[in-house]
């Protein structure tokens, strides 16, 4: 596989989706099809992913939503060059642009979208990991507002932009969309029933005025602490993982 010594092939969706990922690097995960829940895409629309990586996220809108118009972005070439067979693989067309979402493709600059859906690097310090592919797609190098300016700047009027990160970013989250979008939902993320948020995720609409919503926390684990080795999901979160159930956040 052209940029990795090694790749494995991992199942999304409880099989719905195949993906080829690097063996030694970053692999997207429960983050990626909780992203991918959340997107409020109905058939005919258009869908982008800013950091797409091998395409999960993106991937798994579209084997839950038909018939729409599928583009990524992602800055290491060796993972657009994974997306792109991932998406052929699993029978999806999808054009995947390489390139910085700070410094925009020019044929994607040109196009406005009805979705745009980010996962951007969780961490903005620390020790970055050794192996690049890891290192670039975990630590911030672009500023998160940069993301949330791209997002928003490739969406139509009214488009929706869903973005999932650490819960301890909000403040920069919403301040980036603040006078430039409405109608935020925030929709927390627990690992455990009683425990604090790990994860947020945020959606608002291009130019929209609604009020913004703070939604009852999604917790990810039945059980209180994790004991065996099997999975404990809850009852919404295995709906969601495995079955491709979407995270309706205008319903709540």
């Amino acid at each position: 596989m052209m940029g990795f010594d090694q790749v494995r092939k991992d199942q999304f969706l409880g099989g719905q989706v195949h993906i080829l990922q690097p063996a030694a690097g970053y692999r997207s995960g429960a983050d990626a099809v909780m992203l991918a829940a959340a997107c409020p895409a109905a058939p005919g629309e258009s869908v982008l992913e800013l950091g797409c990586g091998a395409g999960v996220a993106l991937l798994c809108v579209a084997a839950r939503v038909p018939g729409l118009a599928l583009a990524g972005l992602e800055l290491q070439p060796a993972y657009a060059d994974l997306a792109r067979e991932n998406a052929a693989a699993n029978g999806f067309q999808a054009r995947i642009f390489q390139g910085d979402l700070a410094l925009m493709p020019p044929a994607l600059k040109a196009e406005n979208f009805d979705h745009v859906i980010a996962n951007p690097p969780y961490f903005s310090g620390g020790t970055v990991a050794a192996e690049d592919g890891r290192g670039t797609a975990r630590h911030e190098d672009t500023p998160l507002t940069v993301w949330i300016d791209a997002g928003l700047r490739r969406l139509k009027p009214g488009g929706s932009l869903t973005v999932i990160h650490r819960a301890d970013r909000l403040a920069g989250i919403l301040g980036a969309l603040s006078d430039r979008a409405g109608g935020i939902t925030i929709l927390p993320v627990s690992a455990r029933q009683g425990r604090e948020a790990g994860r947020v995720i945020v959606q608002a609409r291009k130019g929209a005025r609604a009020p913004s919503r703070l939604l009852f926390p999604f917790v990810m684990h039945a059980k209180p602490s994790h004991l065996t080795d099997g999975e404990d999901l809850t009852e919404r979160a295995h709906a969601v993982l495995r079955q491709g159930v979407a995270l309706n956040l205008r319903e709540g």
